[in-house]
């Protein structure tokens, strides 16, 4: 069976990044626990994810400014004492939030440049990766987004510059393109910003897609069939039939689930 990003599919996805769970949080804590005073990382887990969990109801509910730390220790059921363990402020909280989704963007999107993929593979992989990335972290993404305006002027410019890292990966792809004579781009940064707010529709708009019924699949595979227009790609049949077939597979695996649970 082939792996990701060979096979794009959420299952091939998920088998190599795992962004959910125990492994996950306990990422969270390897990332950040020079700032944490916990540092027996089977304790700090499970109260990581009761923080961040309980931050992004709360920001949802009320708002990140408008929430305090004592809302967040009733909401955990940690002690404030307990919380300062774990984050010195709101806006180390913010902080923390915005350095977990930098630095998988890094690793998940960043890291397909070591993969030796060509052009049109490369950038297909980009475009489901972020798809799949937001599906999976949707809190953390929608945080970033939503909150932005209320943090201080330097966690403003650190949140903006995750946008700006996703587009240079984009750019740099099409530049790839362009040399290798697939893609045909006068204006990358332009083409970059539209692609971005595309996807970007995918965690902001939410209710749209289950409203018309579009699911995951259909939609990344949408933005990437227009990319490939707006890039006078010429089609190469291997990559045409590989893309057909994944896309073919998935919908026999998401009709098999609808049948198995009216079964």
């Amino acid at each position: 069976m082939a792996s990701w990003p060979l096979e794009i599919s959420m299952d091939s996805f998920r088998r190599s990044w795992d962004l959910q769970g125990e492994s996950f949080w306990r990422n969270v804590f390897e990332m950040h626990k020079g700032k944490m005073q916990i540092k027996n990382s089977n304790i700090a887990i499970g109260n990581l994810e009761k923080i961040f969990t309980a931050t992004f109801k709360l920001a949802n509910e009320k708002g990140f400014q408008a929430m305090s730390l004592r809302d967040l220790s009733r909401e955990t059921g940690i002690s404030m004492g307990g919380l300062y363990a774990y984050i010195g402020s709101k806006n180390d909280l913010a902080s923390v939030i915005e350095g977990v989704l930098r630095n998988y963007i890094d690793q998940v999107i960043g890291g397909l440049s070591t993969q030796n993929l060509k052009p049109v593979e490369s950038l297909r992989a980009i475009v489901y990766a972020e798809i799949y990335m937001m599906e999976t972290m949707s809190p953390w993404y929608y945080f970033c987004f939503m909150e932005l305006k209320g943090l201080p002027r330097e966690q403003q410019l650190q949140t903006l510059e995750l946008e700006l890292r996703f587009e240079a990966i984009l750019i740099e792809a099409f530049r790839a393109g362009v040399e290798d004579g697939q893609f045909v781009c006068e204006k990358p940064e332009l083409l970059a910003s539209q692609v971005t707010a595309q996807l970007q529709q995918w965690h902001l708009k939410r209710w749209k897609f289950k409203l018309r019924k579009i699911d995951t699949q259909e939609y990344a595979q949408f933005i990437f069939d227009n990319l490939l227009m707006c890039l006078a790609y010429k089609n190469d049949p291997g990559v045409e039939g590989k893309t057909e077939n994944i896309s073919n597979e998935q919908s026999r695996e998401e009709e098999s689930s609808r049948l198995n649970l009216q079964a």
